[in-house]
């Protein structure tokens, strides 16, 4: 029986390691606000009475990293699962690889965060097994029409609903005053309720990531991630064309319909204005990942990036223990500091600690091969241990 091992670390596409610890930080920028309002308040948008930095701040974080870094991500989590087919891996491993990560997602949202991403990723990778065998150019056809055609028909819908009046509910305000001033068990028994209401949107944001998972593939199975030399006049047209085209897209929506819901005039509209901007979102990460790749090409900003690729090693650990230094800062449990943060102070907040993640990523890949989940993650998967401290010859 063939046994499957963990990629070795001479086998890694360095650039892609960069990428994830950007996107990395562009997820925390976003997610940070989640920690700080209750989840029912989310879908309307910047909160009321900011100003000042506050403001600039929850623009240029609209702009340049909502949506846009979700998606970056999930093209690497695209990617890495195309690198995993390429070695071969058999299907009963790939299921259990899937399996795990299904549990580890729904772990982290009832004890940590509610908002966990990893869920929705490893549904996806379940579809995703079922495509593997499609050409790369139907791969990036069927993966645009599943991302572009979701948000398309949600936006077509909410043209057609037109202004919605939503009913009140203190939801609301009991959720915020639980992860405020609740113990343990109390945001526990919350992030569960959270969780419960936010599994419908599986059936749009699964379909988006099999999406961004599928042109992921294509990207690495085309040769584009590769050898990106022999594709610099494509790359050259997402960085140069696509990228500015969509922030210029989404600097139009943000200056014509505003920042929440009050702003814009109406859920209906606000919804509506939202998926315009996840459309919008595409060329942009797309456009973001070729800058990168072709930065990338250059020592002077190759070695910059070069700085930042221990995190994207460990990006598992490193998403997960984000949560757990949110949640302790702003829950109950915690520092009890919810609601007390504006966008200025939690975007501070996410450069410090990404920061403090970079140098720990450093420190602990200095001594082991991988990240602590990292490595439990390829343990559980693989049905065997595999090496974790660094032996001198690996130093």
């Amino acid at each position: 029986m063939t046994q499957w091992a963990p990629i070795d670390e001479r086998a890694r596409i360095g650039v892609l390691d960069a990428l994830r610890a950007l996107a990395l930080l562009g997820i925390f920028m976003v997610n940070l606000e989640t920690f700080n309002r209750p989840w029912d308040t989310l879908a309307n948008g910047m909160r009321e009475g900011l100003a000042g930095a506050d403001v600039a701040v929850a623009w240029c974080i609209q702009v340049l990293v909502t949506g846009k870094a979700w998606l970056l991500f999930s093209l690497l989590f695209g990617i890495g699962f195309a690198l995993v087919q390429q070695r071969g891996v058999s299907d009963a491993v790939w299921k259990r690889r899937t399996w795990i990560l299904l549990v580890i997602g729904l772990l982290h949202g009832v004890l940590l965060w509610p908002g966990d991403i990893l869920r929705t990723y490893a549904l996806a990778a379940f579809l995703l097994l079922a495509l593997r065998g499609l050409p790369p150019p139907r791969q990036r056809d069927l993966g645009l029409m599943l991302y572009l055609g979701i948000w398309a028909m949600f936006a077509a819908l909410m043209a057609l609903a037109g202004d919605i009046e939503l009913p009140a509910d203190d939801a609301a305000a009991i959720a915020g005053r639980v992860y405020a001033e609740g113990g343990w068990v109390a945001v526990t028994a919350q992030r569960l309720r959270d969780l419960s209401t936010m599994l419908g949107s599986d059936l749009m944001s699964v379909p988006a990531a099999l999406g961004m998972f599928l042109i992921g593939g294509w990207l690495l199975r085309s040769g584009r991630i590769r050898d990106a030399d022999a594709h610099l006049r494509w790359h050259r047209l997402m960085a140069g064309v696509a990228l500015p085209a969509g922030l210029l897209a989404s600097v139009a929506i943000v200056s014509t319909v505003g920042l929440n819901v009050t702003q814009a005039g109406g859920f209906g509209r606000w919804m509506l204005a939202l998926a315009l901007l996840q459309v919008a979102a595409l060329p942009t990460a797309l456009g973001m990942l070729s800058l990168v790749v072709l930065a990338w090409r250059r020592p002077r900003w190759r070695g910059a990036l070069d700085r930042l690729a221990p995190a994207g090693r460990m990006a598992l650990t490193h998403y997960l223990m984000q949560s757990l230094v949110a949640s302790t800062l702003f829950y109950g449990y915690g520092l009890g500091q919810f609601g007390q943060w504006g966008p200025a102070m939690l975007l501070a907040l996410a450069v410090v600690v990404f920061a403090l993640q970079v140098l720990a990523s450093h420190w602990w890949l200095a001594r082991f091969r991988f990240g602590p989940v990292e490595w439990l993650w390829r343990w559980w998967t693989y049905g065997h241990r595999p090496p974790l401290r660094r032996m001198p010859v690996d130093a």
